[in-house]
């Protein structure tokens, strides 16, 4: 434990000297406003004699008149104020096919977590850790959710400061539905959808970034410091960065950093967490000195296949629409998976002399996870290029890198998350296109996200590890270890 706390000690402190990157995050732009000039009308000179002036009150009139004309003509040229807040519209103001692709879209975010992860990562540990594998992941789902209706989604969605939200719908006091009044409360991230719609559908992804971290310190955490250390996580870390990224009024936000479905705030963000769990837990009994093997590779087949699916409704579903956008946001990501399966199979097969199953579900993760923050703004060839680089970059960060940092990530957490999201979130400042995304991306402020999300989710992260430590403790005794978590922390195991 000593050593490991050296060593996140040493990363918090490489972390925090990062961080002064983001002082020059908050500087302000003005939009420069025209004045309008008038034209003057000359007319011609008449004789005095000859026309009587006009009454008083009919040049007033004309006046008033003129006036009324022009009010009428510039309010309709001008457009509507996008809103800011919350707000509640009629029933007629909400598109029905926006609506309906927003609830698939939640249902296979969560299918994403239960049951796509807890699969994928019980197949990776060994048979007498599955059950309690797949219980972390059901677990985290459920208290998750209840935190995201008490205040999680009020601190990361509500308009704040720069750097967190208000407490106007903690227990969701902003959601609003009256049938006999036709009224209905909508986000202004997503007008054309009820709010309850979108509270849902930002919920999944605050379900799954911590279920994420799960597979870095996979058979050898308590259970009652899981639990603790997700709560203190999601409101303490998950929170403060989706406002920070996804939140018009959050600093990176204002700062030009591209997020479209998550790579800094879900992946960078659970893979830098995963990596400091690793390293303040120490390595699993029997790490490099016996071979740790799969129980089940069928499982995490599956787990893969559910989550590859599940990841049209994360970055088609980040669109907030059922429109262009979104149909490119899926033509890339399945595209992204694809190249990203091929990139880590080739890198496998040149440096072991075989593909395997376990490479091939690995690199399809890992195209996905780059291609997220991404995915709406990039075209297809893009996609297939972010796609190569990831499945071989992430295949050296689950090998060579893990090594050099001598953490036991059980099923590489930082490997697939942490380097996958960096690679993606950094191509996303190369590639991205106006034609798609309305906007330009810049290299500059896509490395100032990524290095805030590092250093701010690697610090708290730490400090809330070593707070459950003098809490509850964080790992279990030698003997639950070897006896396997099934049945020393659930009483049940597989037969």
């Amino acid at each position: 434990m000593n050593l490991s706390l050296k060593r996140a000690g040493l990363v918090a402190c490489l972390a925090l000297s990062l961080t002064c990157l983001g002082a020059w995050a908050q500087s302000s732009s003005t939009d420069a406003v025209g004045a309008g000039a008038s034209d003057a009308v000359a007319s011609e000179p008449a004789a005095a004699s000859a026309v009587e002036p006009a009454p008083a009150w009919t040049a007033a009139s004309s006046a008033i008149a003129a006036d009324a004309v022009a009010s009428t003509v510039a309010a309709a040229s001008t457009p509507a104020a996008a809103p800011t807040s919350p707000q509640r519209v009629a029933f007629s103001q909400i598109s029905a096919g926006d609506t309906a692709w927003m609830i698939a879209a939640s249902a296979l975010v969560l299918l994403m977590s239960v049951p796509g992860l807890a699969l994928f990562y019980a197949g990776m540990v060994r048979k007498k850790n599955i059950l309690a594998t797949m219980a972390q992941t059901f677990a985290v789902s459920a208290l998750v959710a209840v935190l995201w209706f008490v205040c999680g989604y009020s601190l990361a969605f509500m308009p704040g400061s720069d750097w967190l939200g208000s407490a106007s719908a903690v227990f969701l006091d902003s959601l609003f539905y009256d049938r006999s009044a036709a009224l209905v409360s909508v986000h202004h991230l997503a007008p054309t959808v009820p709010e309850s719609v979108f509270v849902m559908f930002q919920m999944t992804f605050a379900i799954i970034t911590p279920a994420l971290i799960t597979g870095a310190f996979a058979e050898r955490m308590k259970f009652s410091a899981l639990m603790l250390f997700m709560a203190l996580w999601s409101l303490l870390v998950y929170v403060p960065v989706a406002h920070w990224v996804w939140e018009p009024t959050g600093w990176l936000a204002k700062a030009g950093v591209l997020d479209f479905a998550g790579g800094t705030v879900v992946h960078i963000n659970a893979g830098i967490a995963g990596l400091a769990c690793a390293w303040m837990l120490g390595r699993r009994i029997g790490f490099g000195q016996e071979p740790l093997m799969p129980s089940n590779l069928g499982y995490t087949m599956i787990g893969a296949s559910l989550l590859w699916v599940g990841w049209m409704g994360f970055n088609g579903g980040s669109a907030c629409a059922a429109d262009g956008r979104a149909g490119m946001a899926m033509l890339v990501t399945q595209l992204g998976a694809a190249s990203g399966a091929l990139g880590w199979m080739a890198a496998e097969w040149a440096v072991r002399g075989t593909p395997t199953l376990l490479g091939l579900c690995s690199g399809a993760v890992a195209g996905l996870v780059a291609i997220t923050p991404a995915s709406g703004f990039v075209d297809a060839k893009s996609a297939v290029l972010i796609g190569v680089i990831a499945g071989m970059g992430c295949y050296w960060g689950a090998t060579g890198l893990k090594r050099l940092l001598g953490a036991d990530d059980s099923l590489d957490v930082f490997g697939v998350h942490g380097v996958g999201g960096v690679i993606g979130a950094l191509l996303t400042g190369v590639l991205a296109s106006p034609a798609i995304g309305g906007v330009n991306g810049s290299l500059q402020n896509q490395a100032m996200g990524v290095m805030a999300t590092l250093a701010y989710s690697g610090i708290v992260t730490t400090v809330i590890l070593w707070l459950v430590d003098r809490m509850v403790g964080l790992r279990v005794s030698r003997q639950q270890e070897v006896d396997g978590l099934d049945l020393s922390l659930h009483g049940e195991r597989v037969e």
